[in-house]
């Protein structure tokens, strides 16, 4: 979209705060990351909140910094974690205190349990494009209101303009305001957020993305903000990095290796991943670029019985049935992936609606493994509704909004471990 589109805004007042996002703060959901910018003059660190019916206001203090990228220099970004909030609970907060203050509202997650219904957005590779407007337009006005946005990477593709042109993290973040503002987006890096640019003296991988989007990482004791994990209220959620080192016995290895033991499925029976590079991927476009992870990962996602795992990358969209390629070695020559009811779901989301386009090569046949496929733009919703049952519809921009493009219900892997494959003629 042009550079004067509406949804670029700069919002009205002496020094708005603008790009406001929030993100889950802490491991069991009572904090919150509230963050904004503010381009002219640094302001207000302050976040003022307060209960809805409650006329006690509370203040929460963060910081601000600023960082270069080329000739370009950013405003005053600013992180303020809210802290010891009651679940299930709606809070109004105020940003730009003392100057030109705004205010917005969120609402807190159920505390962890195995049956309190949750339902999840899922959005991918989003750019800011026309598409990707309607996109998140559609996410908006689906009837089966997401509460948190599981985002599986490729945020604003700034890398794709001259120079990395980082105006456009400015534009994407006043364009996604009219949702992360109002409810938690669950930050996946993927490689448009590298930014490395050597040819132009920038060397720092992530550098717009570190200043922009903070994460809970040490909460779950990860040594980095690109891989952590959730309670979020039915569900644990771990998100990966496909552009950080993931061998053995490096940081995400170790991490990865301590995580699963933690998880307690009694209290959050759904085992949710996501990660920005996919597994499985039956396009031509980033065919197999996810291989070395999944022969690293895969034995423990089937061992801990990983319920569904979710990416983008690939500019279209995937489902595959349950299978596992666990067996294979370099001399046996089983490469074929099997069904296997212990594996997770893959789903490929990439289809937010950047500016690249959709990949529309697929490779034929279609391979058994993957259940369906489709190059449109859309965006999914993930409802729990249980510990056993979770309902799952992907949505195409070009239908209806109440219309499900391809639709599942998930029968979770520890409580109702049955096979949950769609009919043949559903």
């Amino acid at each position: 979209m042009p550079l004067d589109s509406d949804v670029f805004r700069v919002p009205p007042g002496c020094n708005a705060p603008q790009q406001v996002h929030i993100t889950q703060g802490d491991l069991e959901g009572k904090a919150v990351i509230v963050s904004w910018v503010t381009q002219k003059a640094k302001g207000s660190n302050m976040v003022l909140y307060w209960k809805e019916h409650s006329s006690k206001m509370l203040k929460a203090h963060g910081k601000s910094k600023t960082y270069k990228f080329y000739h370009y220099t950013s405003g005053h970004i600013h992180h303020c974690t809210i802290r010891n909030l009651e679940y299930d609970t709606k809070y109004y907060y105020m940003v730009g205190v003392g100057q030109t203050e705004r205010k917005f509202w969120f609402l807190t997650p159920p505390k962890p349990g195995p049956d309190v219904p949750y339902t999840f957005g899922l959005i991918g590779d989003l750019g800011q494009s026309f598409d990707s407007n309607i996109t998140l337009t559609h996410y908006e006005n689906n009837p089966l209101k997401g509460q948190t946005i599981l985002f599986v990477g490729d945020f604003s593709y700034a890398d794709t303009y001259p120079n990395h042109d980082n105006n456009r993290w400015d534009t994407w973040g006043r364009f996604v305001e009219r949702s992360t503002a109002y409810q938690p987006w669950i930050w996946t890096v993927g490689n448009h957020e590298l930014d490395f640019a050597p040819q132009i003296g920038e060397t720092k991988p992530f550098k717009p993305f570190k200043h922009r989007y903070h994460t809970p990482h040490r909460s779950s004791g990860s040594t980095e903000p690109f891989w952590y994990s959730i309670k979020r209220g039915p569900a644990y959620i771990i998100v990966l990095a496909s552009y950080s080192a993931y061998g053995k016995y490096t940081p995400q290895y170790m991490w990865l290796e301590q995580e699963f033991p933690k998880v307690n499925r009694t209290e959050t029976p759904w085992l949710i991943v996501l990660m920005h590079s996919p597994w499985y991927n039956s396009y031509d476009y980033h065919y197999m670029e996810g291989e070395t992870m999944r022969v690293m990962y895969e034995p423990w996602f089937v061992k801990n019985k990983v319920d569904v795992v979710f990416a983008g990358h690939v500019h279209g969209y995937e489902r595959s049935e349950r299978i596992s390629n666990i067996a294979y070695n370099v001399v046996n020559g089983i490469c074929s992936p099997v069904k296997d009811l212990s594996a997770p779901v893959y789903i490929t989301i990439g289809d937010g609606g950047n500016l690249e386009g959709l990949a529309t090569i697929m490779t034929e046949p279609q391979p058994k493994y993957s259940a369906f496929r489709e190059a449109s733009f859309g965006h999914a919703i993930f409802s729990i509704k249980n510990r056993t049952h979770a309902y799952y519809g992907w949505h195409r921009n070009q239908d209806g909004c109440a219309v499900d493009g391809d639709t599942m219900w998930f029968f979770n892997r520890i409580w109702h471990p049955i096979d949950d494959s769609p009919d043949d003629d559903s």
